[in-house]
């Protein structure tokens, strides 16, 4: 009872130039960062760090703060896209997920950690429930750890318990739990999702993301056998699939029998599939996503999205042109990790085609989204030496091993017929294919 402090005492111990780093996701310190920007006016050039902050919290979003608040996020968000566009100091951490925490800490360690918690049990241990990406490592370094004890979160197993010896204060709250909705699958989700399904044997130990792709992957893949899970991320369609039987992790070599992710993101009730299930693993983010991690489990197939992709393979996953949009995640270490696996598969998905705003005469027009050259300030996500297999609607292509010659037309093979002949023109203008 000593450590428990409401939210308005917990927001007195922030000073001007604090550090301050939140859970991911559904593990962020809710009550607190809604309540950060009534600090404004007696701080300024406080930081935080997030990653998928699930809110659109004041202290982000208000250009008005920018003075007093400093957002820096290892994977941005809508909230977040907009309020660097609104002129409020936001900023972007390249990362690749299993090292996110290390690399940060080496910059900068935390002054103050607020993240969620369970109700600790009669032995004082809480859990850190929906995810330990990135912090446990970060509380280790921390100088103060506030929790946000909540009933509504998923006591989760893995390495995610703590003592509340080690915790510094504890916040009462009692809000529900984010939830991340589903996408439904278009057709050409499905489209792409049955190709992929395809690709898929019984025995396989899978990683999906989100999205429309991941989940329309997930729905064709109900009549296979025997599935284990060694993912970033544990999805509703996961729940879904462990629940019809197709996952049960019979036949992988790295913790058998249990689903293995470095948090857990979606609706009510994934939470309530993952509370009290030992057959569910929250563990470090640094030793789930570590390619050399993710190697020792045989057939993985590690299966991601990208938004761009040229005639060489280079993915980009995160941005539109030097526009920052999302993130690398952990699609590096997935696609790494997966093909250093014994029968393993990386797959990269995309759409052909997008529709895009002609900023010329201001209708949208298709444009195709594999191009010979990525658009300027593109980040390259993925390496054109880590891509594996591509996957259109239009069919999947093995680039393991290609010359750029050979890698050049079997890209163009699998864009949108439309843009065919123009690729290929503009790839012998390159020098990429032969004339």
């Amino acid at each position: 009872m000593a450590k428990t402090i409401t939210i308005q005492e917990a927001l007195t111990l922030v000073k001007t130039g604090d550090y301050i780093v939140t859970g991911l996701g559904a593990a962020e310190g809710r009550e607190f960062m809604t309540n950060l920007h009534t600090i404004a006016d007696r701080v300024k050039d406080v930081t935080v760090t997030n990653c998928l902050p699930m809110g659109n919290y004041e202290f982000i979003t208000n250009p008005e703060l920018k003075d007093s608040f400093i957002t820096e996020g290892w994977f941005f968000t809508p909230a977040l896209r907009k309020a660097s566009e609104a002129g409020c100091r936001i900023s972007y951490i390249p990362n690749h997920l299993h090292l996110a925490a290390f690399k940060r800490n080496c910059y900068r360690t935390a002054d103050i950690y607020v993240g969620i918690a369970s109700t600790p049990d009669e032995h004082g241990f809480v859990s850190l429930s929906t995810s330990n990406t990135y912090e446990k490592r970060v509380i280790k370094e921390a100088k103060l750890v506030i929790l946000e004890i909540n009933p509504n979160a998923p006591r989760t197993y893995g390495d995610v318990e703590m003592h509340i010896d080690d915790v510094d204060y504890l916040v009462e709250v009692d809000y529900p739990m984010p939830e991340l909705g589903d996408v439904e699958p278009s057709e050409k989700d499905i489209a792409i999702g049955k190709i992929i399904a395809d690709m898929i044997n019984d025995g396989d130990c899978i990683q999906l993301g989100i999205g429309g792709i991941p989940n329309a992957v997930a729905k064709s893949l109900t009549g296979k056998k025997d599935l284990g899970v060694h993912t970033e991320m544990i999805t509703s369609s996961m729940v879904t699939l462990a629940k019809a039987g197709v996952i049960n992790g019979k036949k992988k070599q790295l913790h058998p029998g249990k689903m293995v992710a470095a948090f857990a993101m979606g609706p009510k009730e994934l939470y309530d599939y993952i509370d009290n299930n030992p057959s569910v693993m929250i563990m470090d983010g640094a030793y789930v996503n570590d390619p050399k991690t993710i190697a020792l489990n045989d057939n993985q197939v590690s299966i991601n999205t990208t938004i761009e992709v040229d005639i060489t393979g280079q993915c980009c996953s995160e941005s539109i042109g030097s526009r920052q949009f999302s993130g690398t995640g952990g699609q590096s270490d997935t696609a790494v990790g997966a093909q250093d696996s014994k029968n393993g598969r990386s797959i990269i998905a995309l759409y052909s085609t997008a529709m895009v705003k002609n900023p010329e005469t201001g209708e949208k027009e298709e444009v195709s989204k594999i191009v010979c050259q990525l658009k300027p300030g593109a980040a390259v996500s993925l390496s054109r030496n880590d891509v594996d297999w591509l996957v259109t609607e239009y069919g999947a292509v093995n680039l393991r091993g290609t010359s750029l010659n050979e890698r050049a037309k079997r890209i163009i093979s699998v864009a949108h017929p439309d843009f065919r002949d123009q690729l290929t023109e503009e790839a012998k203008e390159l020098g990429i294919l032969w004339k």
